[in-house]
């Protein structure tokens, strides 16, 4: 077994500009690239910020300033105990940016992050001014299949409810945290899992899960959801999500993805009361941004321009 990984094994050079960013009282790693609006990126479960090293690239290029942080928890962003609700989540994501200094800007999540995103555009609409979402539905559609649909998308969350068992975690980060890479597989579409880039991104991912603390804090997103059904909190969050969302929003999933079930995640726009955009990516699983990275960007590029 290796030694816990270190933060700096997340602060992978390229074309961008890592620093650190104080917000609702939490520091977040930031990776930014060029100039421009403000297009800001949030990475799902189990991945870390390089999850967009392709949109940063292509995004910057366009005249955007691109924007990549690691979330509350994970990779060299702080890892405090708390804070892992849904409020606490999306005013993260509000608190940053206006830390970056800008009034709003186009919100750009996947997966577990699609989830804050959504979250984000409800609670804060002023400060997106539009929203892109990849494998992830509403919170309240996925409420509302994880009940309806048993035999689909509540078997599909079978990994969310071992997340619920104590000291999951540990298992997390067994065997240098072989069940990262069992999550990308089972979760990829085969087209990528075998493919020649699929190795690398497993080890970075698998790494960065092992940053002492970094695989409790991805587990407690998940445990929060669950425990807050029963609670007077969670009713709340789910009242004020019944608000739709007033922000223009492109929707993207992975024909293949086995986690976020399309048929759960297409019944989304509902909770949209601004133009919604669903587009159903062939060949392609639960990872769209790396999976098909150029497409990816060219729809988050038509977005941001408002084409």
């Amino acid at each position: 077994m290796s030694p816990p990984a270190d933060e700096s094994s997340v602060l992978i050079d390229g074309p961008w500009n890592h620093r650190f960013v104080s917000a609702n009282g939490t520091r977040f790693h930031v990776v930014e690239a060029g100039t421009g609006p403000l297009v800001l990126f949030l990475h799902g479960f189990p991945e870390f910020w390089w999850a967009w090293q392709h949109q940063l690239r292509n995004l910057a290029d366009a005249g955007f300033r691109a924007v990549a942080i690691d979330l509350r928890g994970y990779g060299a962003s702080d890892k405090p105990p708390r804070g892992y609700d849904g409020y606490t989540m999306a005013a993260d994501v509000a608190g940053l940016i206006r830390a970056l200094g800008e009034r709003s800007a186009v919100l750009v999540g996947g997966g577990y992050g699609g989830a804050m995103a959504w979250t984000t555009a409800a609670f804060h609409p002023k400060l997106v001014r539009r929203l892109v979402i990849t494998s992830a539905a509403h919170p309240l559609r996925l409420r509302a299949a994880l009940f309806s649909d048993p035999r689909g998308q509540l078997a599909a969350a079978g990994p969310m409810l071992k997340f619920q068992l104590p000291r999951y975690e540990h298992v997390l980060t067994r065997d240098d945290a072989w069940l990262v890479g069992h999550y990308l597989r089972q979760w990829g579409g085969r087209p990528w899992v075998t493919g020649p880039d699929f190795a690398d991104y497993e080890r970075r991912c698998r790494t960065a899960m092992l940053i002492p603390q970094a695989s409790f804090c991805a587990l407690e997103g998940y445990r929060w959801a669950f425990r807050s059904v029963l609670r007077l909190h969670g009713y709340r969050f789910v009242k004020r999500l019944q608000h739709p969302v007033t922000v223009p929003t492109l929707h993207l999933h992975g024909a293949l993805d086995t986690a976020m079930l399309p048929r759960t995640a297409q019944g989304s726009g509902r909770y949209v009361t601004a133009p919604y955009e669903w587009r159903l990516l062939d060949g392609v699983g639960h990872f769209p941004h790396v999976e098909a990275p150029d497409l990816v960007s060219g729809e988050v590029l038509r977005w941001a321009k408002g084409i």
